[in-house]
């Protein structure tokens, strides 16, 4: 069926204009379009409010068609494919509620009642707020967040004495003061506000698999055996190794750490110079320790503490001269000012390089020796007898396993920047735990994208949220349109050559997302998503 515009004059001379063919109803409508917009276009249209309200009859008079229903497909097909790999949906309950709050953590972190407007712009239809609110003490929860830990520790694969990362950050709130959960305590952020403490625990990749709330006055080193105690209770593992800084251990944590049973690679303080490095430095006198130096000095378990279950441990020294240039750069500066300050040159602050005896102010040199032997020097101790694989245990495999913290320091850098855990619009416990949890559960979206992409998650959402896929009402038909390829796509993607599919395939990844104009072939289980499939014709 074709469709003409037919220009006559009072002359009788006549113009014919081809506007198409149509194969079917919805071309038709499509053309009829076009014709109508042609035939008004540069005419001033009176407004007599006569215009039809019914979206089927919109734009019968040449005016433009109206878009009813617009949907971020690509970003929100990639992030529900996300979803369904790790599990969450299921552990969730197909809960739709959690899961939009999540999606909209990730996409544009905000208030839950300003969620609901990320999700309306993303083309979700989402729940009252009344809804969100009567759901959040749901995921508040000890069983609900455990079963969200659960699907997260299964897709990461953790087994007996699997490697688990542990660290501990702190959350403030604006307010004057205390109510026995946020309490003023230790910041890392140099606050004096209320706040709260969270321990993390991740796999040796940085994938999140249990976040807990503790009391913002509790001391660090007493939330990390309570929360690993808890995982592998809930997850039935005789054993886990567990990697933590310096920062996280105290004597009395160590000790409690090796009473119940657990492996570990902790970072040790050094307090004297280590014999096997004293020892070193006799026998090659005048010489500069060589870059990468590892000493091994083992520490063997009394017969009392091998009675008690502990094990015998082994401590690994490295030296590593770039870090030794910076410490010795430091302590060259506090020398200085504290040689200015017992000058009288400057005030008196706290410096450890400053000694005060009979009254009078003095440069402590034997401590100042002593920092610059133990410059560049960084200890590690373990107890492991063998590797998770059964291998020997190497300086190499406990030195490498313990720089791996700086996964879990990205994991909190993602949730305090891209995910924006604080500011917390919550005052009570039970709210502020289910926001942690949607938290935590946006984190290992985030995690399982970047890992599959190489972008980070706000790279990732800025570019997929620019493809929108619209509905478009033509008379009594529904008609998808969606965003076109761009010509050369943006840098990190390419195109998807084969023709009738668009895609954004991201490099070093199977990740692809993208729309189709015909079915695809079935996906293999575990491979990457696209955007689903239109019932009706799309263009890309």
């Amino acid at each position: 069926m074709a469709v003409q515009i037919v220009y006559s004059s009072h002359r009788g001379s006549r113009d014919i204009e081809h506007i198409g063919s149509a194969h079917d109803d919805v071309e038709l409508e499509l053309l009829k379009a076009v014709a109508r917009q042609r035939l008004t276009a540069g005419q001033g249209v009176l407004d007599l409010g006569l215009e039809p309200t019914e979206p089927a009859r919109k734009g019968a008079g040449g005016g433009p068609l109206p878009i009813t229903a617009s949907r971020m497909d690509c970003l929100l097909d990639a992030l529900e494919h996300a979803w369904q790999v790790l599990g969450l949906d299921q552990a969730a309950g197909g809960d739709e509620v959690f899961r939009d709050l999540v999606l909209a953590r990730i996409i544009e972190p905000a208030s839950k009642l300003d969620s609901l407007r990320v999700l309306e712009e993303a083309g979700v239809p989402a729940a009252s707020y009344r809804t969100v609110k009567r759901r959040l003490p749901v995921y508040a929860q000890d069983s609900w967040r455990q079963r969200i830990s659960a699907a997260c520790a299964a897709h990461a694969g953790l087994g007996p004495a699997s490697l688990v990362l542990f660290d501990v950050s702190t959350l403030y709130f604006e307010t004057g003061q205390g109510d026995g959960f946020r309490e003023p305590g230790f910041s890392k952020e140099r606050r004096l506000d209320p706040q709260i403490t969270i321990g993390l625990l991740t796999d040796q990749a940085g994938f999140p698999i249990m976040v807990q709330a503790f009391e913002g006055n509790k001391a660090e080193t007493k939330t990390m055996l309570p929360v690993i105690t808890l995982f592998m209770a809930a997850h039935d593992l005789p054993d886990v190794t567990v990697v933590a800084d310096a920062g996280m251990i105290s004597e009395a944590n160590q000790k409690a750490i090796e009473d119940a049973g657990l492996s570990f690679i902790l970072g040790t303080r050094i307090p004297d110079e280590p014999y096997a490095v004293a020892r070193w430095r006799r026998e090659h006198p005048g010489q500069d320790l060589p870059d990468g130096q590892v000493f091994t000095q083992p520490w063997p378990a009394t017969g009392a503490q091998k009675a008690a279950g502990r094990r015998d441990k082994m401590i690994y020294y490295q030296y590593r001269a770039g870090r030794g240039r910076r410490t010795l750069r430091g302590i060259d500066e506090q020398v200085a000012k504290a040689e200015k300050a017992v000058a009288g040159i400057v005030p008196v602050k706290r410096n450890r390089f400053i000694t005060l005896a009979d009254g009078q102010n003095s440069v402590n040199r034997e401590l100042e020796a002593k920092a610059r032997r133990l410059a560049g020097l960084k200890g590690y101790t373990t107890n492991l007898a063998a590797c998770p694989d059964g291998t020997p245990v190497t300086a190499e495999f406990v030195i490498g396993s313990y720089h791996q913290l700086w996964r879990i320091e990205k994991s909190f850098r993602m949730a305090k920047s891209d995910l924006q855990a604080r500011p917390i619009y919550h005052r009570k416990r039970d709210s502020i735990e289910a926001h942690l949890t949607i938290v935590f559960a946006a984190l290992a979206v985030s995690r399982w994208i970047e890992h599959r992409t190489s972008w980070s998650i706000r790279k990732f959402i800025k570019t997929a949220r620019r493809y929108r896929a619209i509905q478009i009402q033509a008379g009594p038909h529904t008609i998808t349109a969606a965003d076109p390829a761009p010509r050369r796509p943006p840098s990190g993607h390419r195109s998807d050559p084969r023709p009738g599919k668009y895609a954004l395939t991201w490099p070093n990844s199977g990740l692809t997302v993208g729309a189709t104009a015909r079915p695809s072939p079935p996906a293999r289980p575990g491979s990457p998503p696209g955007c689903a499939p239109s019932s009706t014709p799309t263009r890309r």
